[in-house]
């Protein structure tokens, strides 16, 4: 009976630079019924971003002690900053119904389709070529060049996960990629099994 049907969580995962923050900020504003899961980082905010928003700042004492009460779904170290998914308001809104949108990096999406199985949908969201990416990461002026190397290397390794993935989505226009995800969304709300 459709009256039983439990929420389902929407997966985004890409390589450093691909847009899936951009991508699930313009999901959220354009399809209703869609809350964001709030990660929790010990990485510095970047300009903008604030915290309880974009994610939960903390230290690594806090989140180390996070990670001790299994308060988190995943978790991981991402160039050498810990990142962790808290679990219980994800459950909370998958047994209300409620559909969640989770934007995570590679190894975190595996863990999470652990944990939540087929309530779990992963998109990976793909650069349009390598040396887009490449551009792209450039262009934000957020790393050193040391850095944009080294998310270079982890991005190749990152994209041989793709056959894991549910749907893969190319995030060359940024209005027809979101136009894409909503599909997805609208195509999930809708399957019967």
């Amino acid at each position: 009976m459709l009256s039983d049907k439990k929420g389902i969580l929407f997966v985004i995962s890409a390589p450093s630079g691909c847009g899936k923050t951009t991508l699930a900020a313009r999901l959220l504003k354009a399809t209703s019924g869609l809350a964001r899961s709030i990660s929790v980082t010990t990485r510095q905010p970047r300009e903008g971003e604030k915290d309880g928003a974009d994610y939960y700042f903390v230290s690594p004492a806090k989140f180390k002690a996070m990670q001790k009460r299994k308060e988190f779904a995943e978790h991981a170290k991402v160039f050498g900053k810990l990142y962790g998914t808290p679990i219980s308001p994800i459950k909370k809104a998958l047994n209300k119904n409620k559909d969640v949108l989770l934007s995570i990096d590679v190894q975190g999406a595996s863990q999470i389709k652990n944990v939540f199985g087929k309530q779990c949908v992963s998109i990976f969201i793909l650069p349009p070529s390598f040396e887009a990416l490449k551009q792209r990461l450039i262009g934000r002026r957020a790393d050193t060049k040391r850095e944009i190397e080294k998310r270079l290397k982890v991005a190749k390794k990152e994209l041989t996960c793709l056959s894991k993935y549910d749907y893969a989505v190319v995030n060359n226009n940024l209005t027809k990629a979101v136009l894409q995800l909503k599909a997805i969304v609208m195509a999930e709300r809708n399957r019967v099994n």
